[in-house]
């Protein structure tokens, strides 16, 4: 039977990111609809993650396909469709990590229970890239990252830190158990606050359900000496990056530090990929290099992010390696 247009474009895309339709390695994708083709073509992303979703093709490697068709960045070859065009439209246009709004993001990812994340992350349920260096399972690497971090922030007993975006408090308890410092960590959601508070009981860390942008009201009426906020940025927003920069120069000692962990980007934009918005990171933004520097520049300190440490290539193996896949899945 002749191959479509769609086919073969969609076919072609899929080979310059090494996966083949229908081949023997793992991360080939076996197609069970021939409907898939057009479906990719006027969707991209959302349509290649809907129709997995629908049962349309499948890999034994699922994470490893997704993996290569990343990295080659095959997706953004084609053309959006009018669906994606607009919600482009409009993140351009419109704040769409206002307060009400962000809130509503947060509980959409974060708040469907915590079994899940249990089951995928390690430990002390860190959601964030992990730190690979004479590092052997997840639980050892994010270890790394967090020791790395108190390191650069150069904690001490007695310091008082605020943990923007805290998630389940793997760094707050973390921090204080090994580095004596006061932590308040601030979050969003309601199911990692509760869990926070459980992980941390009996340490010097309080758990506020905050948003950032109230910190210099509540806990920050007096200046603290540390800041960190990891994996916190990306749900930030461009239009509230000079918001969030001032409440953290507001916030911190004259001679304070912050560290920001962040996914990044090599472009600026200011849209999100429509398969991640729907259904992960709704309303998510990755930052470029080049816009947190001119935010930091204009409307923070020196101090806030003055060196720059990149963890381009051990990030790669903490979710297509080492999140626990099988455990995740339903029973």
């Amino acid at each position: 039977m002749a191959r479509t247009r769609a086919e073969r474009l969609v076919r072609t895309l899929l080979e310059s990111a090494g996966v083949a339709v229908d081949g023997p390695a793992r991360h080939d994708i076996q197609v069970h609809n021939p409907a898939l083709y057009p479906r990719i073509v006027r969707h991209g992303s959302l349509g290649l993650g809907e129709a997995y979703m629908d049962g349309w093709w499948d890999a034994d490697a699922v994470n490893q396909t997704i993996a290569r068709i990343l990295a080659e960045r095959a997706q953004q070859q084609l053309s959006p469709g009018l669906r994606e065009r607009a919600h482009t439209t409009i993140a351009y246009l419109w704040n769409l990590q206002g307060r009400i709004r962000a809130r509503h993001a947060v509980a959409a990812h974060y708040d469907t229970g915590n079994e899940l994340f249990r089951r995928m992350l390690d430990p002390l349920m860190n959601y964030s890239c992990a730190y690979w260096a004479n590092a052997e399972d997840l639980a050892q690497a994010q270890r790394n990252k967090l020791d790395l971090i108190c390191r650069k922030l150069e904690l001490r007993p007695g310091l008082k830190v605020v943990d923007i975006g805290c998630g389940w408090g793997g760094f707050s308890r973390y921090a204080a158990e090994h580095y004596g410092v006061e932590v308040t960590g601030i979050t969003l959601s309601r199911e990692q606050a509760n869990y926070a508070r459980d992980l941390c009981r009996g340490l010097p860390v309080t758990i506020e359900l905050r948003d950032y942008r109230d910190l210099a009201k509540h806990a920050c009426d007096v200046p603290v000496d540390r800041i960190v906020s990891i994996g916190m940025f990306e749900h930030v927003g461009v239009r509230n990056y000079p918001t969030f920069m001032r409440v953290a120069a507001r916030c911190l000692q004259p001679d304070g530090l912050m560290l920001l962990h962040t996914i990044g980007s090599l472009e600026s934009s200011r849209g999100n990929d429509p398969w991640l918005d729907k259904y992960i990171f709704p309303d998510g933004q990755l930052p470029s290099t080049a816009r947190c520097a001119d935010t930091e520049t204009s409307h923070g300190r020196d101090k806030l992010m003055s060196r720059h440490h990149d963890l381009h290539g051990p990030w790669r193996q903490t979710p297509s390696i080492s999140w626990h896949w099988p455990d995740s899945a339903p029973n």
